[in-house]
Parts: C-alpha cells; structure tokens; sequence
C-alpha cells in the first residue's frame, strides 16, 4: 500500500493512507518490507536465518543475533516474532553468527558462516535451554498450538512444502499446499496461520480473516495468528477492532516491534493520536532501521497535529533510515513543502 502521492495533509481519510506493506508473520524468511529477501544488489554477501529451539518450535521473544569476525563484532539485530534475522551488504569471508535470548534460560549458541559475494547464506541456529531453567507462562513463551505433537507427518510435509513454495513466490501454490495440510489436520495452528498470512499477501482479506480466526480458536493465546489478524482488519480499514486485537498482540509479546507498528496505524484510524505516538515510537525504539516505517507514521501524525518542525524532523529522519522505500521521492516532496 502506498500514500497518494497529491495526499499531504491529514482528514478524516487519513486512516486509508497510513497502510504499509505487511511484514507477515509466517513461517518463512522475509526482509523487514515483507518481501522474499533478494541477493544484495550492491554485490556484497547477506545471511539470513533463523534462532529455533532444539525441536524446532518458534521463539516468540526476541533474540539478539551478532554478526562477527576475528576483529569484533560487525553488527547486530534482533530476531522477529518467529526467530527470523537477516544481515545485508557483508564482505566475503568467514563470519561467526552469535545468538543470545534470555541468559537466565538459554545458552549462548553460535555458528560459523561463509559470506560469499552476491550470494545469500541461510543459517539456522538452535537455542538451547540451561539446564534447570525456569519455563516461561505459554502466553509470553511458545504457544501450545505450535508445540502441537499429534500432527500427522503427511500434514507437516504439506506445510513444509507450502513453505518452501512461498519462500520461490509461488503464492498460489503455497496456499495449496497450506490448505491441505490444514484439511488433513484441521487443528494444524500453524498451517492456518500461514495461509492466513499468504491470503493476506495476495489481498484475500476475507479468507485471511476467516483462517487466522481457526488458528486463534485453537489457541486463543497464540502471538502469531493474533498479530496477522491485527494487520489484516487494518488492512480492511476496521481500525477500531485492529487496535483491540493489536492490544491483545502486545499483552502476549510486548517487545515486538510489529505489534506496535501495526497498532499505531491502527490508533492513527481512530484518531487516538497520543496513544499512536507512543507506540510508534516504542516499534522503532524496539525494531530500529528495520522498523523505519513508523518514522513516516510519526511524519505524518506531527503534520496533522500542525507541528511542522516535528513532522520534518521525523521525514528526515526516515530519509536517513530507509534510503530504499519506495515512497522517498513523495517524502522529499513533503519536506520541501515544510522548509
């Protein structure tokens, strides 16, 4: 979704204009705009990967991932909601991938990685519990949907294979394969929340809703399902019940960047302007360049509230961070027109 590109104030229609791209929670590998990352266009190396527990289940919580070489550390970021990271622009040679989650709980987990040039370097890494650590309440740790044990292996090869079909953009043939993993188990959480979430890429926002709703009546504490619900009925401009069901994200995983993004936009449709400026600063305080987005938001909302030394602060500064959006030149425009 992008702004209209006459669009510069702020009116009762504003709520339309502040939908971004969604960054969909599913089981696959994507850059922070939602889509399947590519080779790095300046030639440089990329890895990209994701921090699983042992038997393969998703973190719901963050995890800080470095990126470093015999002469210290290169740089670092946080995981997404299912343990997702990504590191761009490398230098070839020979790197070590360090994971830290919650140090009470988790050993630190590392492993090496070759960077080659203009070629991407998938890693996953496992996070492994210390021993005698305490467990966390399911509502803030792995929800009991996706710890599931009695899915059949012919519904966990379809989902493997929806996967792998979205990580090529076969969309279509994702939500096949996603659709018959869910018939041959209809419980599959998972698999529902995944085709929720490929619906919702192609703009099958009815189906999408209807598919999330399965998984959260499986399990109504279930962070993933909860959040790309939350994107889809912003999407579907009910911004009202977004911010309800992005409140309920953020009660199950606070730290989450997406959840405050999202329910920002969500508050910006409703007019709750105070409350949007929190969270969107919280979602970029927690997500920095990779949540930049927000910066545009807090553009806008400080247009609309007449604070153009404000507004223009934040439109330089997403300038700054996000220097490949799509929307720079509209951006540049809007700034040119505050100074």
């Amino acid at each position: 979704m992008r702004l209209h590109p006459k669009r510069i104030g702020f009116s009762s229609s504003f709520a339309l204009l502040m939908l971004i791209c969604a960054a969909l929670v599913t089981g696959q590998t994507r850059s922070p705009s939602g889509r399947t990352p590519t080779t790095d266009a300046s030639g440089g190396g990329s890895v990209r990967g994701r921090v699983l527990l042992p038997g393969g289940e998703f973190l719901t919580e963050s995890v800080g991932v470095m990126l470093q070489t015999i002469r210290g550390v290169e740089a670092s970021v946080f995981t997404d909601n299912q343990g997702q990271f990504q590191f761009n622009g490398l230098t070839p040679g020979i790197y070590e991938v360090v994971a830290e989650g919650d140090k009470s709980r988790f050993e630190t987990a590392t492993q090496k990685v070759e960077i080659q040039r203009g070629l991407p370097s998938i890693v996953t890494i496992y996070l492994r519990e210390k021993s005698g650590a305490a467990t966390k309440p399911a509502s803030k740790a792995v929800s009991a949907g996706e710890l599931d044990a009695n899915i059949p292996a012919k519904a966990k090869k379809e989902f493997e294979r929806g996967t792998n079909a979205g990580k090529e953009g076969k969309i279509d043939e994702a939500i096949e394969h996603l659709r018959t993993a869910v018939s041959i188990y209809p419980r599959y959480l998972m698999a529902h929340n995944d085709l929720g979430a490929q619906l919702l890429e192609q703009g099958r926002l009815d189906e999408a809703e209807e598919e999330l709703r399965r998984a959260l009546d499986i399990d109504p504490a279930a962070f993933n399902p909860t959040l790309n619900l939350g994107i889809v009925l912003v999407k579907k401009h009910e911004f009202q019940s977004a911010s309800g069901v992005l409140d309920k994200a953020i009660s199950l995983q606070d730290n989450s960047p997406a959840a405050r993004l999202y329910c920002g936009v969500a508050l910006l449709g409703i007019s709750n302007l105070e409350r949007a400026e929190k969270e969107l600063k919280t979602a970029y305080s927690l997500g920095g360049s990779q949540y930049a987005e927000a910066l545009f938001h807090l553009g806008q909302l400080y247009l609309s509230k007449g604070d153009r030394e404000a507004a223009r602060h934040y439109l330089e500064l997403y300038l700054r961070e996000a220097p490949d959006a799509g929307k720079l030149d509209q951006v540049k425009q809007l700034i040119a027109r505050l100074n």
